[in-house]
């Protein structure tokens, strides 16, 4: 078959007799002549419609890697716009027609173009299966060649996949056009359609995300780690992933800091009749900038607490006719064994404290009257029963039920239901607390900062990408007083004032503000101004803090209190001191150093008693030889106190 007849069908192949439009020469079978008399028939027929190419750019070198091509119609009608197109196709039944029109109508333009770029062309998977099941792969690839197009040079993209029955038979038709050189682009991954199964089993060469997950990935931590996942994903099946939908300076930053191959969006380029040779030129700038985003951090660790965290006792457990005589050897020869649970098969039904249980058992005559009766009267039948996959925070009511038999007999543990084993009061304790410490590591409980593993995790992108930043290390004055005098909710208050008023005074796009624990912060500056929003930060927190204190102190300048040797004295209102450091990337290999080397400028400015005190490169020449001491070095040590976690260097409201 001629390339001339096939572009024919390929317009409309449905077939049926061949009618000839005269005035244009276009062909279509006499079955879509019949019934495509509306006006999307009128606009095949007079080739009306017209592909536009939009940009795909390389985000590792701001090039552009490849174009989609893209169907419009008329301007300055209903049918301009692509999705009135897709709608007359459904109206008029020529949505196979139509979309073979596209195909052809693409093809042939950027082979009249002579490009030599790559071309990604919409397909859906029904179509192309139809198109490869009638003329075979060698006519398709014929077809390519005949209008111009490289076959190693196109990307199918698929689309609508969802509607595949048959996913081997769509396998087998990829495998034989990728046999000729043509590449394979999964379309809209994760729209809610996608299929994961799908990725595995077709292994396409380019997945392009749905713009959902990139809309705003700036200010959405729960995309951003979506995102990262099917990176993850794409990394196992050798495939290259496109960010769709880039539309803001702030999305495309994250998007290339996070290590996505390739972009696409109105930011970078929007679709034009001829290909572009360069990304628009504000995305160039962003690009060209060596400034590094500021990740957006979720506020919760979903999977921190659960429940597999607490050590699960795999314990015996009886059934409902189970002797008092027989649970009473039982607990002999497990003597470790705190309480039993009773089961009807494996639903359980109760729990037997072993101290109440043997106090009876012991008793006069017990063995006598009781011991071969059922030991179901001993049994706590109102037990907590819980799911092994259940949040430890929501058992916190456990710990503080009025019935006190759940911390003594403890818990049920279950998995869909059946009965698993064990858990005990103080493992539940020891379990709340360490992710409760966990937690805060990621995010601070009291003001919902990044806590100190996203701290280091920035530092480190910092130093990576070569860029000299200030990093500035924040600390109370006089604060433990203070916490003393009024309490820790007061304090706390006071926490969250200085949290407000550093976040207020940074760019969230460009400076990270991180709270280390109790009332020390961390700030990474990139902004140019950071000198004039660190002394408005130390400026208005004086102003705002002295709103705290009562008249009385407000009046005297102070409060009285005991310092840490338990010595009364005067202490001054609270204010806030800030040590800076200039960053050259070039002397220092790790957030430790960085951290350490700021914790000790924030020394010297509460030791001069000055609200900012930056250090010149000689001081910090001469503290970068020196090993960080556990009161500078950040992490610092966590504890617990008044429910709080903080760092251990100065008590406070938070626990600091």
């Amino acid at each position: 078959m001629s390339v001339t007849r096939l572009v024919a069908e390929l317009h409309s192949p449905v077939g049926g007799l061949v009618l000839t439009d005269g005035a244009h020469g276009v062909k279509l079978p006499y079955g879509a002549a019949r019934r495509g008399r509306g006006a999307l028939a009128d606009l095949m027929r007079r080739k009306a419609l017209y592909p536009v190419y939009q940009p795909i750019v390389s985000l590792r070198d701001n090039s552009i890697y490849s174009h989609e091509a893209l169907i419009r119609g008329p301007q300055n009608t209903v049918f301009h716009r692509p999705d009135a197109l897709l709608s007359a196709a459904t109206q008029e039944s020529l949505n196979f027609e139509f979309e073979c029109h596209c195909v052809i109508a693409a093809l042939e333009r950027w082979g009249n173009l002579t490009e030599s770029g790559r071309l990604f062309v919409n397909i859906s998977a029904q179509v192309l299966v139809a198109v490869v099941r009638r003329y075979g792969r060698v006519e398709l690839i014929d077809l390519i060649n005949g209008l111009g197009v490289l076959p190693r040079k196109l990307v199918f993209e698929i689309t609508e996949y969802e509607r595949v029955t048959d996913m081997d038979d769509l396998a087998r038709v990829v495998q034989e056009i990728r046999s000729a050189g043509v590449a394979l682009a999964l379309d809209d991954f994760g729209d809610g359609r996608s299929s994961l199964r799908l990725w595995s089993q077709l292994m396409p060469e380019i997945v392009k995300i749905d713009k959902y997950f990139t809309r705003n990935i700036s200010q959405h931590a729960d995309k951003l780690k979506t995102i990262q996942a099917l990176q993850q994903i794409a990394a196992i099946f050798g495939t290259s992933l496109v960010a769709e939908g880039i539309e803001t300076e702030e999305d495309l930053r994250v998007l290339r800091d996070i290590g996505i191959e390739y972009g696409q969006g109105y930011f970078l380029g929007r679709p034009a009749p001829l290909p572009r040779e360069q990304i628009e030129a504000r995305a160039l700038d962003v690009m060209r900038d060596s400034r590094v985003s500021v990740f957006p951090e979720l506020r919760r660790v979903s999977q921190i607490s659960a429940l597999s965290r607490v050590a699960v006792l795999e314990a015996p457990a009886v059934g409902m006719s189970t002797s008092n005589d027989e649970l009473a050897v039982l607990f002999f020869n497990h003597r470790t064994l705190h309480a039993v649970a009773v089961v009807d098969g494996t639903r359980p039904v109760g729990i037997i404290n072993r101290a109440n249980f043997l106090n009876e058992y012991s008793k006069l005559y017990y063995r006598e009257i009781w011991g071969r009766r059922s030991c179901l009267v001993h049994a706590n039948l109102e037990a907590r029963v819980i799911e092994r996959n259940h949040n430890v925070d929501e058992l916190i009511g456990i710990l503080t039920s009025d019935d006190q038999r759940y911390l003594t007999d403890g818990f049920i543990v279950t998995e869909n239901g059946r009965y698993v084993g064990l858990g005990t009061g103080e493992q539940l304790v020891r379990s709340v607390t360490e992710t409760r410490i966990e937690a805060a590591r990621h995010a601070n409980p009291l003001t919902f900062l990044p806590g100190n593993i996203p701290i280091s995790q920035h530092i480190e992108r910092l130093l990576a990408s070569d860029v000299d930043f200030v990093a500035c290390y924040a600390d109370l004055n006089n604060f433990k007083p203070f916490n003393d005098q009024y309490g820790y909710w007061r304090g706390d208050e006071m926490i969250r004032l200085a949290a407000r008023l550093i976040a207020r005074h940074c760019d969230p796009l460009r400076d990270f503000v991180g709270h280390v624990g109790g009332d020390d912060f961390i700030i990474l500056y990139q902004s140019a101004d950071w000198r004039l929003q660190c002394q408005n930060i130390v400026t208005e927190f004086a102003e705002r803090a002295v709103e705290l204190f009562d008249l009385s102190a407000r009046q005297a300048g102070g409060i009285q209190a005991e310092d840490r040797h338990g010595v009364s004295r005067f202490f001054p209102l609270t204010t806030l001191s800030i040590g800076a450091v200039k960053i050259d990337h070039h002397r220092f290999s790790n957030a430790e150093q960085v951290a350490s080397v700021a914790a000790r400028a924030k020394h010297e400015a509460k030791t001069q008693g000055v609200g900012l005190l930056v250090l010149d490169r000689s001081d910090v020449s001469n503290w970068q030889g020196q090993e960080p001491t556990a009161s500078s070095a950040m992490p610092a040590p966590l504890h617990v106190a008044n429910g709080w976690i903080g760092d251990s260097s100065e008590p406070s409201a938070s626990g600091s």
